[in-house]
């Protein structure tokens, strides 16, 4: 790709995004929260002073990735102030009031005049992107005035463009980058074919993440009333194509308990699932009345943020979004708890999924059969059950750090 068609693919974008927010709730709020933003940045920082470290991540998972991070710069360097920016607005919405960040936007769309505009604004002294999302203009710029500039938890693949002999505009993006934080060594081997060297493989984030969500735990009382000694069922993230695989089991299965978790919670999507599957009641009705009829047995999560604590209350784990094209949801959040976890059928995208579906600690279903199998197998059988727990522990264990040795390059070289 060369700047004519990423220019064009910029102006695209933008356009089809003005088309879709007639329609679509997502691409609204993507235009909305950029209206008047750089005079809302402009304001913001008038009177700062203090130096500003900025994060960008490209949505909700990729802030959950980077989390640890910024809470440990921000608990190092309480003087230094935290821009945090997000480009979709699944990201943004939940997060912006964020009490960690001193500041909370959209990233205005790249271009030469945005890039240059938002840096003069904000000046920050340390830029850290988060897995990815590269935008040229904005890296160009960062690059020319000589700011640290930081890619944390990335990985790579083989079918990426930076590798294919068109990825000319993407490999110069990556040759910007003061040091990229990776994943594995099969990125780096990657990286080094095109003559990226300046890496450290130290792993994920995001499981710093959750270990520490797990040792902050807290229960959920009307949850643990509900689930009352039987075997229970929690799937996270769910889609329709989910839907479609779990509910026979669910509607088969009156003595289980199932706790759903949709990954989107507006009112047609909560509506499928209460008609999906047949003994269901949406949580915020479960705790509004007094006495539920005993057929329930599964509960459909209507609200934000309460996932990561009800997977502690499975037996097994369901991880939506594999039965679709994007794949896999967060199988850490689930796995942290020592718990099996099992996912449909696309995952290869996602070094964890495959790393647990590998070592035992997960599974990988292809249809309804194989789901019913599998759980029936977990269930029953307490040899592969157990195995399964012991293993999402070991290699939970075995994955943590990777915050630390971040922080302790950018201690050493960046804010010493």
């Amino acid at each position: 790709m060369n700047l004519f068609f990423y220019r064009l693919f910029i102006f695209l974008y933008a356009f089809g995004v003005d088309i879709a927010s007639i329609f679509n709730r997502k691409a609204r709020l993507w235009k909305q929260g950029r209206i008047k933003l750089f005079k809302k940045i402009r304001k913001a920082f008038k009177e700062n002073t203090s130096p500003v470290i900025w994060f960008h991540c490209a949505s909700l998972g990729e802030f959950e990735q980077g989390r640890p991070l910024l809470e440990k710069l921000k608990h190092q360097h309480p003087t230094h102030k935290i821009l945090l920016t997000f480009f979709s607005p699944s990201g943004y919405e939940v997060h912006k009031n964020y009490a960690l960040a001193d500041y909370v936007f959209y990233l205005p769309l790249d271009g030469e005049v945005n890039a240059r505009k938002f840096l003069s604004i904000v000046q920050p002294q340390l830029v850290i992107f988060v897995k990815y999302e590269f935008w040229y203009f904005y890296l160009k710029q960062i690059k020319q005035k000589q700011i640290p500039l930081l890619l944390v938890s990335a990985i790579f693949r083989e079918n990426q463009p930076f590798f294919k002999w068109y990825g000319s505009l993407h490999r110069t993006m990556l040759q910007y980058f003061s040091h990229i934080f990776i994943q594995d060594t099969v990125s780096q081997e990657l990286l080094k074919s095109i003559h990226i060297i300046n890496t450290t493989i130290c792993g994920d984030t995001r499981v710093d993440r959750v270990i520490e969500i797990a040792k902050n735990w807290s229960p959920v009382e009307q949850i643990e009333e509900f689930c009352n000694n039987h075997p229970v069922i929690v799937a996270g993230s769910t889609w329709d194509e989910d839907d479609e695989v779990l509910n026979h089991y669910a509607n088969k299965n009156v003595d289980t308990r199932f706790i759903i978790a949709p990954h989107e919670i507006d009112t047609e999507r909560l509506h499928d699932c209460l008609h999906i599957y047949k003994q269901s009641i949406l949580y915020s009705q479960y705790l509004r009345e007094k006495t539920v009829d005993a057929s329930i047995n599964t509960i459909i999560i209507d609200n934000i943020g309460m996932l990561s604590r009800l997977y502690k209350y499975a037996d097994i784990c369901f991880i939506g979004g594999a039965f679709g094209e994007d794949g896999v949801h967060n199988v850490l959040e689930a796995a942290v708890y020592n718990k099996p976890v099992v996912f449909g059928p696309v995952f290869d995208k996602f070094l964890e999924a495959v790393e647990l579906e590998a070592s035992g600690a997960a599974f990988s279903v292809e249809n309804i059969l194989e789901l019913e199998e599998t759980f029936n197998d977990l269930l029953e059988n307490q040899k592969l059950y157990y195995n399964a727990c012991d293993t999402a522990k070991n290699y939970l264990q075995s994955k943590s750090g990777a915050t630390g040795q971040i922080l302790l390059y950018i201690e050493n070289n960046i804010l010493s």
